[in-house]
């Protein structure tokens, strides 16, 4: 495999130009988004109840409806990154944290690998929210977190595969 081109490189992704080489010999350049992966959680404040986030997005200038998520540091341990921002914005902390399965977000342009983490025996704290941040927890019925996907309130992608992902693990497991 040849060494990419770095097309820009910025705080927490680069962009990179690919050479992919087909069964038939051809070579194509691919533009390529590198990402080190990140984290969702479902933080399940008992069986029927989860705290979902209420925000901001500058991407879409819109608030969303989603699950707690971060970008893992550089060699953090995903579970670490897991619980670090569970607690940074939503002020809960877990007294378990458990991988429920891996995902890649958009592959097509991105090699970003989000794992999916289930977070129970949740104790309430102070948030601690980067600046610039605007989050807001919102505690909703698991059964209200599934409707809202289901009609659309929810349009973001690690949110809808963590909260239908997670009823499926759910039903079959318990938290």
């Amino acid at each position: 495999m040849e060494k990419p081109d770095v097309l820009f490189s910025g705080g927490r992704f680069r962009v990179v130009r690919r050479v992919q080489v087909t069964p038939d010999g051809q070579k194509h350049l691919r533009p390529i988004i590198e990402h080190p992966g990140a984290v969702t959680i479902l933080p399940l404040i008992d069986p029927q109840r989860i705290c979902l986030l209420r925000n901001y997005r500058v991407a879409v200038e819109r608030e969303l409806i989603e699950l707690p998520a971060g970008t893992l540091e550089p060699a953090e341990d995903p579970a670490h990154t897991a619980a670090r921002e569970l607690a940074e914005e939503t002020g809960y902390r877990a007294r378990r944290i458990e991988l429920l399965t891996t995902f890649y977000t958009s592959p097509g342009i991105l090699d970003e690998r989000m794992y999916l983490y289930v977070a129970t025996g949740l104790e309430p704290g102070p948030q601690a929210l980067e600046p610039g941040e605007q989050i807001e927890t919102w505690i909703v019925s698991w059964d209200e977190a599934l409707a809202m996907a289901r009609d659309g309130r929810i349009r973001d992608a690690k949110t809808l595969v963590g909260l239908l992902y997670g009823d499926r693990f759910l039903r079959q497991h318990g938290p």
